[in-house]
């Protein structure tokens, strides 16, 4: 059975969120949610997770479990926030114990921070499936962005998070602590081995040429397409291009809060005796 996907565009961090059900009133999960933050105030506001509320309560779904693809850098998550007003469990890949000790040397975190994963209510293996309703996904672990990276497939649909884009974007890029190019390929090559007419929904649309904002295509888009991986290109040559890209970009404007709060599950860290919780800014440490 195929799910009815709606998709959610944050305009401050050009990220989608999903919803995926079978119909009104049945069984939902949510994927990669936003909170908005703002780095010049130290603020968050909560403006599309609460579109994404008012649509899941307009339609009558049941949240069932609220999915991370990985530890984004781009933008925080707002699942504790759409937990406390839908329901539903918390889950991201198992893999997110390697990220978590990466970044906690890096951000010098308290020692009580666990790097276990147990921040989420559920760690999702590689391969495992999961039913919600008469629908189910089936995790598929596709690292390379990250070496945590989980892609969802639903039916004829597969929520690729950050591995690639629309065909004029391309690709991620890998050179986050733990990315790597050849991984990444490899990756792709799992996503793009899927029926041609499988639809697959990017967690991103940063669009060129002032073209409008999409965010669904196909695996035979991509083939044909995709401007880093259309079919033809080597390995040799996809680690070559991204490599040199990668050198080139700079880091996201919110990875360093982000990161930060998306490793806890989207908590914030342990408040201080003054009531207020703190981010860590490491200086010429990234």
């Amino acid at each position: 059975m195929n799910p009815v996907v709606k998709g959610f565009f944050d305009p401050e961090t050009w990220t989608v969120t999903y919803v995926a059900y079978e119909k009104l009133g049945s069984s939902c999960i949510i994927i990669d949610s936003v909170l908005s933050y703002d780095p010049k105030s130290g603020r968050t506001h909560s403006k599309l997770a609460d579109e994404v509320i008012g649509f899941v309560r307009s339609a009558e779904l049941k949240t069932e479990w609220i999915l991370e693809t990985h530890a984004h850098a781009d933008h925080v998550t707002a699942a504790p926030y759409l937990q406390s007003h839908l329901g539903g469990k918390i889950a991201i890949g198992d893999h997110i114990s390697v990220v978590q000790g990466v970044f906690k040397g890096i951000f010098h975190l308290e020692a009580g921070f666990a790097v276990d994963g147990s921040q989420f209510d559920e760690l999702i293996k590689e391969d495992q499936v999961i039913h919600f309703g008469n629908l189910s996904f089936k995790a598929l672990f596709v690292p390379g962005h990250t070496p945590a990276c989980m892609a969802y497939l639903v039916g004829d649909a597969i929520f690729v998070g950050d591995t690639m884009f629309m065909p004029d974007v391309g690709t991620a890029r890998c050179d986050f602590p733990g990315g790597d190019a050849h991984t990444l390929y490899q990756s792709i090559q799992k996503i793009l081995s899927f029926p041609p007419q499988t639809r697959l929904f990017m967690c991103h649309d940063y669009p060129p040429n002032d073209r409008p904002v999409h965010f669904e295509t196909t695996v035979a888009e991509e083939r044909k397409s995709n401007i880093h991986m259309h079919d033809g290109i080597s390995e040799a040559q996809f680690i070559e291009m991204r490599t040199t890209r990668d050198a080139t970009l700079e880091m996201p404007v919110l990875i360093l809060p982000a990161i930060q709060i998306n490793i806890r599950a989207g908590e914030l860290p342990p408040k201080e005796a003054n009531g207020i919780s703190y981010l860590k800014i490491p200086v010429n440490a990234l």
